[in-house]
């Protein structure tokens, strides 16, 4: 019995032996080197900074301070009336004559051909046959409406009238009257 006392006392005392051992080795650190953390420092620090503010611009309008703030009331109506004068000026369209505005819708104005219907010359638009005398109308790019004359067709031009201005275009475009 002593032998195996022996043995045992023996075998406990190598398992006791390795496992302090083994506990002796030192773990794996959760806690970074200091040169790791110190570069994580100093990021953090540079991304913590503020950064420097730009002056702003001297034409930006101050929403508590705007001008013509110290106006009286009448003063300030005056000041809205007149900017808004201004702007009607501004925005009212240009009056052009009888002339400038033929030439300028008369281009809009473009026939595919003629024909003789009854001996009658008439101009084709498309299906849609207009003789001489007929009234028609044509909007103009700003969106105005304009009463145009079909006054005459001859074999390559035709002639519109607008008020008392006259105009005579080629009834192919690109040939000449």
């Amino acid at each position: 019995m002593s032998s195996s006392l022996t043995l045992t006392t023996l075998c406990a005392s190598l398992l006791l032996g390795s496992s302090v051992a083994f506990a002796a080795k030192a773990a794996p650190s959760d806690i970074t080197s200091p040169e790791k953390r110190r570069a994580t420092v100093e990021l953090a620090q540079r991304l913590a900074r503020p950064g420097e503010a730009q002056p702003l611009p001297t034409e930006l309008a101050l929403p508590f301070s705007p001008a013509g703030f110290e106006q009286t009331d009448a003063e300030e109506r005056a000041t809205a009336m007149a900017a808004a004068s201004r702007v009607a000026q501004q925005a009212a369209p240009k009056v052009s004559s009888d002339r400038d505005t033929l030439e300028r819708i008369a281009a809009k104005v473009i026939p595919s051909g003629t024909i003789f219907l009854g001996g009658e010359p008439t101009l084709i638009f498309g299906k849609k046959p207009v003789k001489i005398g007929t009234h028609f109308t044509v909007r103009s790019s700003d969106g105005q409406d304009y009463d145009l004359e079909l006054v005459s067709i001859g074999s390559t031009t035709f002639t519109l009238r607008l008020n008392r201005e006259e105009i005579t275009r080629p009834i192919k475009p690109g040939k000449s009257p």
